[in-house]
């Protein structure tokens, strides 16, 4: 009973740091337009975060080992409650791009020891359980945090107070926890030769993702507040869109289970591609057809990661998972980096739907890639592969690859010891809960 209580907390605390992520995210780039703050310290805002994500990924290991998992989480979440409030009190360019960067690095921290949290109570027979419905509750309500920016608007502290909540509350789960500290934090196991010669389109998906995705998930609040869209508008755009991202990963998972992932990639690489270019064509104005367009973006682009993610495991010798998935998320990360920067450039000189031009583009490349890689290499056998699990390409951390049952083999040793595993009990209530038995969403 006691792992049951622990397990929902973690759950609990997790979703209100995604809460706050999700809100925190979308106010700061509609706010920061409605400040009138140039595109390119927008961009900026965006690669701040990534940058700070990706540094405290590689870097609250060690913070972890030195002071232990609840102070280093108390800590974390003190710190992005106090970078939200001074996000409040200091509403300037240069400010909010160095706050960011602090905000992704206190986030990242979090998120690794609340997976570390769950990693310490599973075991191989319920962890793809436990990691579906993490990712679950993870884009559940991080799409929550989203909408509710509808109902509290961009305009005076009140958001920004809502987000302050949600961050310090998260810690209540992990301090009030009385269990033993879990094993120590891992860091990013990066070998970025060794992704490449293991699944070359894997490496070129990585950046693609980053590259039109950071760049949207910053910038499209901005395109759509230059279009004429109201907060709630803005944010009902971007529900659409993350809500039809994540259903699309279940039947693109499954089919990659079945089929060739690269033509997964390829056909949803091409649609995102050809949504991109359409939006460039048309630039829709605030009404039905930017709703549509927005909708048939995410349900094309958010899965391309998960797969991506899956196909280079289909290659992967024993115990390489997490190298490789860690090489996967540094050049995430410079995607996420670079992304936003160039996409403000672009429409700085040229027009805001100039965002568009860079989705279509790095998706685009991304499937003539797919493409001729299908041409060198055969795929593995439906029957040798792992099966697909669904991931966000934005909340990603080490610990959650070893969370993966993916990684069965690796986590093992970082699982071996500590408490007993769930119990049945608890195994049963999450599936009576929905069908996510054996990984599914």
């Amino acid at each position: 009973m006691a792992s049951v209580i622990k397990i929902y907390a973690l759950f609990l605390g997790s979703a209100l740091l995604m809460f706050g992520g999700g809100l925190q995210g979308l106010l700061l780039s509609v706010r920061g337009a409605e400040e009138g703050f140039s595109l390119l310290a927008l961009g900026l805002i965006g690669t701040g975060w990534s940058i700070g994500f990706v540094a405290g990924s590689l870097t609250v290991p060690l913070v972890v080992r030195k002071v232990g998992h609840i102070r280093a989480f108390s800590v974390m979440a003190a710190i992005g409650t106090i970078t939200i409030l001074l996000n409040l009190l200091w509403i300037n360019d240069i400010s909010w791009i160095v706050l960011r960067a602090l905000s992704g690095f206190c986030f990242a921290g979090a998120a690794m020891i609340v997976e570390s949290w769950l990693n310490e109570v599973t075991d191989n027979r319920n962890r793809g359980t436990i990691f579906s419905i993490y990712v679950t509750i993870n884009m559940a309500a991080s799409t929550l945090g989203q909408i509710a920016m509808s109902v509290t608007g961009t305009a005076g502290y009140i958001p920004f107070v809502i987000g302050a909540i949600s961050f310090i509350c998260a810690v209540l789960p992990t301090a009030l926890t009385s269990s033993p500290q879990p094993k120590p934090l891992q860091s990013a196991r990066v070998d970025i030769g060794l992704l490449y010669r293991t699944s070359p389109v894997a490496a070129i998906a990585a950046f693609s993702v980053g590259m039109a995705n950071g760049a949207f998930g910053t910038l499209a609040p901005v395109y759509g507040y230059q279009r004429g869209l109201d907060a709630g508008g803005i944010a009902l755009l971007f529900s659409v869109a993350a809500i039809l991202g994540a259903v699309a990963q279940v039947p693109f998972g499954r089919l990659s289970d079945r089929i060739d992932r690269r033509l997964v990639l390829i056909g949803l690489s091409g649609f995102a591609a050809v949504v991109g270019a359409l939006i460039v064509l048309i630039n829709p104005g605030a009404g039905w057809g930017m709703y549509v367009l927005f909708a048939a973006y995410g349900f094309a682009a958010n899965p391309i990661y998960a797969v991506a993610v899956a196909h280079a495991n289909d290659f992967a010798r024993d115990g390489d998972f997490a190298k490789i998935a860690g090489g996967m998320l540094l050049i995430l990360g410079v995607g996420l980096a670079i992304g936003p920067a160039v996409a403000s450039l672009i429409m700085g000189a040229w027009n805001p739907v100039g965002l568009f031009l860079v989705t279509a583009t790095f998706h685009g490349a991304l499937a003539g890639a797919a493409y001729l890689r299908m041409r060198v290499r055969k795929s593995v056998d439906a029957a040798e592969r792992a099966p697909f699990q669904a991931m966000s390409d934005k909340q990603v951390t080490p610990e959650t690859f070893v969370l993966d049952p993916r990684a069965d083999s690796e986590a093992d040793e970082f699982v071996a010891g500590g408490e007993d595993p769930v119990p049945e009990e608890l195994i049963e209530t999450l599936e009576d809960d929905g069908d996510v038995q054996n990984g599914k969403v």
